[in-house]
């Protein structure tokens, strides 16, 4: 199976057709019948920024603790060991180090990409599945007015419109994707933490 690249950090929105058709929302190729849509809303999707740097942090002190763990068997040897010995012990210490160092910077750009990310408005289309679809455009308005029409369409089962929208596609590790709720007191509540 062909691995599938991730999204890039900066997502760069494409053209798509938003259309109700037959008591059908199309969004692009995707299909959601209108009597299954659950929500229809507008937010704006904020980058994880606070939780990238966390991320780095971890990462970091994750790639030192794992450098000095693999550091630890030459330790004797640059110690007590002769020249020829201590020849080798550095050079296996370097390229501990020098992997270390690629990591880093692997995660700092990691991070990066999600702190230079902006925010997008989106508009989000959940079903009583477990299927969404986001929309974004540069214009919030519209986007409202477009939640409007879908709305109008659920009601009214002869409505049909057009409409041309933005797809992105982002990680959602990197994004706050629709409500935050805390709940505080009650029993027998599950939920599921990121």
């Amino acid at each position: 199976m062909p691995d599938v690249p991730a999204p890039p950090a900066h997502p760069t929105p494409s053209r798509v057709d938003l259309r109700v058709s037959k008591r059908i929302l199309w969004i692009g190729a995707a299909v959601y019948p209108l009597a299954n849509i659950a929500r229809v809303y507008t937010f704006v999707m904020r980058p994880k920024r606070k939780e990238a740097v966390l991320r780095f942090l971890r990462y970091t002190a994750g790639t030192l603790i794992v450098g000095f763990i693999a550091m630890l068997p030459s330790l004797p040897s640059l110690t007590f060991g002769g020249a020829e010995e201590n020849s080798g012990a550095a050079g296996y210490v370097t390229f501990i180090w020098i992997v270390a160092v690629c990591a880093e910077i692997y995660f700092f750009i990691d991070m990066l990409g999600v702190l230079t990310a902006a925010p997008h408005h989106v508009l989000a289309v959940e079903t009583s599945g477990a299927s969404t679809a986001l929309v974004t455009s540069r214009h919030a308005q519209y986007l409202d007015q477009v939640v409007g029409q879908i709305s109008y369409a659920i009601d009214h089962p002869d409505t049909e419109f057009m409409v041309t929208v933005e797809s992105l596609t982002v990680s959602p590790k990197n994004y706050y994707f629709g409500d935050n709720v805390n709940m505080y007191g009650g029993s027998g509540n599950v939920g599921i933490g990121a």
